[in-house]
């Protein structure tokens, strides 16, 4: 598996010149006031001109969704009718002002307008029943100061305040303070629970004898897993820091006797023996391709003949870029300032730098939540 080259030279091909017409029209002022009045081409002026505004708009857009979460009336609203003077003394907000949001929520589909008030539509319901998307948007609020000044982000800004969230992408020196510690740890818990749904979709873990999940945190993706494989044995590794979290979890699961829980660095540390299968979930886009490749050679040595490594995280498109992994989680990982988002060719190139074989995706039901890439261990 390879990455289809972005640096290839396509200005000799025939469509260039047809790119290159069809810009300069779409780019002319004139040519657009035209098409949006003639009958065959105003259906396209019309939609790319609502596609442009709601890029224009989309931060706007993302702000009145994080304040309908950070008031709660999504939940306030979800299963009856509220008046907008009930609200406002409920928020503390001016009714005028807060009937603002509520239209604008009308507007994005997350509520409905009924006789008295406004109610908590099927999308912002569905958006509550999703497992720490709630705390994600208002995580949100650390990603968006960073890109404040995309530009200077680009060429390199040299302190985020991702960089500061995520401390243990720097090793296990980065994760000392424990509030900062709990509350990543918090959210990783709260929506890694969707990732492994997903995951487990995608891949079986049947004919495994035990489970390494590196990076695992406080365990939440093991006892999922527990759940679909009864008779499979757990080991947990991960920053002291963070596995602390896990032995409640396991213990709340009847899993103390199946899951183990090793505290150490796969930077600095070797890996806990005993496994033939290991599970990176979220683990690899934190880091660089160095780094990558390093752990990676460490899986490799620590399965058995016939092993299998299963990666799970969102991934880019490769060739043909993809709004979640190309134009949110590549912006993510680096405000992170460590790792970037590869695409499943990428990963395939690296596991087979590493030594595996039979290296295979899986077709994502649902890329925006995660991408899977399989290999195994010569035999």
């Amino acid at each position: 598996m390879a990455d289809v080259g972005v640096g290839s030279d396509h200005s000799k091909r025939p469509h260039w010149s047809w790119r290159r017409w069809r810009n300069r029209k779409a780019a002319d002022p004139r040519f657009q006031s035209w098409a949006s009045r003639f009958a065959l081409t105003r259906g396209i002026a019309r939609r790319d001109g609502e596609r442009l505004f709601d890029l224009v708009a989309g931060f706007v857009h993302s702000q009145a969704l994080l304040a309908l979460v950070e008031l709660d009336i999504l939940r306030i609203a979800l299963d009856e009718v509220q008046g907008v003077e009930a609200l406002a003394f409920r928020t503390g907000i001016d009714a005028q002002r807060l009937e603002v949001l509520l239209r604008a929520a009308v507007a994005l589909g997350l509520m409905e307008r009924a006789a008295g008030g406004y109610q908590t539509a099927r999308l912002g319901a569905a958006l509550l029943g999703v497992p720490g998307l709630e705390k994600m948007i208002g995580h949100h609020k650390v990603l968006y100061g960073d890109l404040s000044d995309p530009v200077a982000l680009l060429k390199g800004r040299t302190e985020t305040e991702l960089a500061r969230f995520w401390p243990y992408v720097f090793g296990a020196g980065g994760a000392v303070d424990p509030a900062v510690t709990a509350t990543y740890s918090d959210l990783m818990a709260e929506t890694q629970t969707l990732v492994a749904e997903e995951t487990l979709r995608m891949v079986s873990f049947a004919g495994a004898r035990h489970l390494l999940d590196i990076g695992g945190g406080t365990g939440v993706f093991l006892a999922e897993v527990a759940k679909a494989h009864p008779e499979l044995a757990l080991t947990l590794f991960d920053l002291p820091a963070v596995v602390s979290g896990a032995a409640a979890r396991f213990d709340a699961a009847g899993l103390t006797d199946r899951a183990r829980i090793v505290a150490g660095s796969f930077c600095d540390d070797p890996l806990p023996e005993g496994a033939d299968a290991i599970s990176l979930v979220r683990v690899l886009y934190d880091h660089r391709d160095e780094t990558v490749a390093a752990l990676l050679a460490k899986v490799f040595g620590a399965l058995p003949p016939g092993g299998r490594v299963v990666i799970s995280e969102p991934m880019s498109g490769g060739a043909r870029p993809e709004r979640a992994g190309d134009a949110y989680f590549a912006f993510y990982c680096m405000a992170m300032q460590t790792g970037r988002v590869r695409s499943a060719d990428k990963v395939g190139a690296l596991l087979h730098q590493a030594g595996f074989e039979k290296i295979a995706g899986r077709d994502a039901g649902r890329p925006f939540v995660t991408s899977v890439v399989t290999a195994a261990k010569p035999l």
